[in-house]
């Protein structure tokens, strides 16, 4: 790797960070709002689909500008995807429901939206596991199957968010919106492939 390229990814790690010093300096100034659990929740699960939609948008990037260095960049924003997405439901079962384990089996059958978004989490857990270049090797083609999950993830985490919100719906269906052109793009990618 060239040294420009281990520095840009230096950087990203850095600024990949900023949730957690953002949400710092929102504990230290006490602007948590009325309910700081719900505002802690939803900050880690906004940043999780952030950095989703920025993995999916790795390889439209590519075509597009027809610069292969935005694929080296893939696995580390894939692999903040699911540590916020994990932060997110640590959150979860912590702050809200201090590991009352009953509570929460309960609370993902009656919620549809906990449901979803934990499903979601399930699916990046054999994506984070498997990113490795050691996993891709092992698993071959098999690799790229299993990957192809971020797109149902992604689906899932729209909902997850639509469901939550329940009034104003503006925020997940941007989103929503996002997403369905990096799917729009892809396919028009693979079908260009295929011819």
């Amino acid at each position: 790797m060239k040294l420009n390229q281990i520095y840009i990814k230096r950087l990203i790690f850095i600024i990949s960070l900023w949730p957690i010093l953002s949400l710092s300096v929102a504990i230290f100034l006490n602007n948590l709002g009325a309910n700081p659990v719900e505002f802690i929740e939803r900050h880690f699960g906004k940043w999780a689909l952030i950095f989703l939609c920025l993995t999916l948008s790795m390889t439209p990037l590519r075509r597009i500008t027809h610069m292969n260095q935005w694929i080296l960049y893939r696995r580390m924003l894939g692999l903040f995807t699911f540590f916020y997405a994990t932060v997110h439901l640590l959150c979860y079962i912590g702050l809200d429901y201090h590991f009352a384990w009953i509570d929460i089996k309960n609370d993902i059958i009656k919620h549809r939206y906990v449901l979803v978004g934990f499903l979601g989490w399930l699916l990046l857990l054999p994506l984070a596991i498997t990113s490795s270049d050691t996993m891709m090797r092992k698993l071959k083609f098999n690799w790229k199957r299993l990957h192809r999950l971020i797109y149902l993830i992604a689906i899932l985490g729209v909902l997850h968010f639509l469901w939550l919100v329940k009034k104003d719906i503006t925020e997940p269906l941007i989103y929503a919106l996002i997403i369905f052109i990096l799917f729009l793009l892809r396919l028009n990618m693979f079908k260009r492939q295929k011819l």
